[in-house]
């Protein structure tokens, strides 16, 4: 019977813990990870489109077929294990997807007739403009007004923006009527250019206007709603599986409180079996408080450890830059000896000029000078002027003085950077302003940034209450790691600075680099890991970055995607966190 009611309840137990653990999110999870891609996909296919429609200089703007990617993320979500929400909306995406790749071929085909148009109107007002210089040359006042409309006309048609394009054809269309009266004021013969370009003009204007519908017509589609539509309901029938999964985790909590109940009810019975458990359970806790002592103080010794390998992470990196700020200051210094030694040589002809002069006034205050010595004197010093003025002795004087003030002031620039990065307030909390931490960070990485691009995009963002330094920090580990990463013959760093809510600023620091594999993603921020080959790197670096920005109550986020490149996003609030109370407290914890 005993034995009946034990299998009963460990079978009831099994069922319920089995309830919590059956659900599989992962075929979930993976669909609504291809929507989020399809949407970024088709947002960069809008992206794409626009750059195409406003490109009338015919350059090679490199613009990918995004379709093949967008139709391989349809199949792997028709293959996979979606839910029936999702599996329902994908045949309306797939149409929806046909048909934007459809309007986008058909923008292709007339933006080709665009650019043709483009190109005939062009050449039309450049045959027209050449026989109106002539007529220009000849004296003809006219020429020169009918030259003045045809070059505006030609910037008009490189300014033809597909956003404002009706406006703009408008515009276009009323200075080409312009062309005929002015070319028969001008000269009866430019009569038949100027009415083939006028012709050219409007052909442009047509195809343009085409142009303009199909890309409007391309941009109107919903397909990108339909699809964080379809995202949304997927995420909320996730959401709707999780709140089961929940009931079903309250249901073994409460069956889990009733086997205790009952086993407190059968210990009661075995008094015997409690003594001996409570001696042993007082053993255990003898233990525990030895093995808990043990633990704490391994625990002093780790955060020791780790203490010390953060600093001498901080000072290796400090040194590696401040070797390459040393290489950085002796340009500059090689530059100002340069200048002064060749002022030398300049000064040295002053002072020729010098003697010539004293020798002059000398002779003019005396009495008895001889008119001729006088006329020597004169001549002589007329000639050392002619010769200095002739050779520029004084313009390259003050041009050197002016590069190796510049020179010097360089130098400046870049010691005041150190100072800043390696000063020994680390705690001190002051207001700072991160578009200074942002030059002050590319400043002292300028070594690393030789083959790279560096766009900065800095917005108006407010100052913040926080630890200067230590914000320069994790902007410094941000951006070397985004130059370290950078496998191409030309990178590119983006910085961006912004003001997303009246609580807080964040900057973007993006690269072209290798990207970072999505399984490594979640153990970027931890103690050692990297990414980087064996030798060339400790894996403290965007540990120390993170831990700073949590402590100053930030975060940040991370997106990357593998031979794409990364984007790591710093949001920090404007005042320190609550919880540090006072600035003095505040300091304490930023420094701990």
């Amino acid at each position: 019977m005993l034995t009946c009611i034990g299998g009963a309840l460990l079978g009831a137990l099994v069922f319920l813990f089995a309830r919590t653990e059956t659900i599989d999110f992962r075929g979930d999870a993976q669909a609504l990870s291809l929507l989020r891609e399809m949407k970024d996909f088709d947002a960069r296919r809008d992206s794409d489109a626009l750059r195409l429609a406003n490109d009338l200089a015919g350059t090679a703007i490199g613009i990918p077929d995004r379709g093949p990617a967008i139709y391989r993320i349809m199949r792997e979500l028709e293959q996979g294990p979606a839910r029936d929400a999702v599996a329902a909306q994908l045949p309306a995406l797939r149409a929806g997807m046909a048909e934007k790749e459809a309007a986008y071929d058909t923008l292709k085909r007339a933006h080709a007739e665009s650019m043709a148009a483009y190109k005939e109107a062009d050449e039309a007002l450049a045959a027209l403009t050449a026989p109106a210089a002539g007529a220009r040359a000849r004296g003809s006042e006219r020429a020169s007004a009918l030259i003045a409309i045809a070059e505006r006309l030609r910037s008009a048609l490189q300014n033809s923006d597909v956003e404002t394009t009706e406006e703009n054809l408008r515009e276009l269309d009323r200075r080409a009527a312009t062309l005929l009266p002015a070319a028969l004021a001008t000269d009866p013969f430019l009569a038949e250019p100027a009415r083939h370009a006028e012709a050219a003009l409007r052909n442009f204007s047509a195809a343009r206007g085409r142009e303009a519908l199909a890309w409007r017509k391309l941009s109107f589609m919903t397909v990108g709603g339909r699809i964080s539509l379809t995202a949304s309901t997927l995420a909320r029938s996730i959401e709707n599986a999780l709140d089961e999964k929940d009931r079903w985790r309250v249901y073994l909590f409460a069956y889990g409180i009733a086997l205790v109940i009952g086993v407190g009810y059968l210990g009661v019975r075995t008094v015997g079996t409690l003594r001996d458990l409570r001696h042993a359970n007082d053993d255990l806790e003898r233990r525990s408080s030895e093995r808990a002592r043990d633990l704490a103080q391994t625990l002093r010794q780790l955060q020791d450890s780790e203490s010390q390998l953060v600093q001498s992470e901080k000072m290796s990196s400090l040194g590696q830059l401040v070797a390459g700020v040393a290489h950085e200051i002796n340009r500059p210094l090689g530059f100002v000896r340069s200048s002064l030694s060749n002022a030398r040589g300049g000064i040295a002809r002053l002072r020729e000029l010098d003697v010539h002069a004293t020798r002059l006034v000398e002779l003019h205050r005396a009495h008895d000078t001889d008119p001729l010595d006088l006329d020597r004197a004169v001549a002589t010093l007329a000639a050392r002027l002619a010769q200095l003025r002739s050779e520029n002795v004084l313009d390259d004087l003050e041009a050197l003085s002016w590069d190796g003030l510049k020179g010097v002031e360089q130098v400046v620039e870049l010691v005041a950077n150190l100072k800043s990065f390696s000063r020994l307030d680390r705690s001190r909390v002051a207001s700072f302003n991160v578009n200074d931490g942002v030059h002050a960070a590319l400043l002292i990485a300028k070594p690393l940034l030789r083959k790279v691009d560096v766009e900065k995009s800095l917005g108006d963002v407010p100052s913040i209450t926080c630890s200067p330094s230590q914000v320069n920090q994790v902007l410094l580990n941000l951006v070397t790691n985004a130059a370290q990463s950078i496998d191409k013959p030309r990178g590119r760093i983006t910085v961006t600075t912004r003001h997303p809510t009246p609580g807080a600023i964040a900057i973007d620091i993006a690269d072209n680099g290798k990207g970072i594999a999505a399984e490594a993603l979640p153990r970027i921020f931890d103690p050692f890991f990297t990414t980087k080959e064996s030798g060339q790197g400790t894996g403290l670096g965007l540990s120390i970055a993170h831990k700073i920005v949590l402590q100053h109550g930030g975060r940040i986020d991370v997106r990357s995607q593998v031979g794409v490149g990364s984007t790591f996003t710093v949001t920090l609030p404007l005042q320190p966190p609550p919880e540090t109370g006072s600035h003095s407290d505040a300091a304490h914890n930023l420094h701990a």
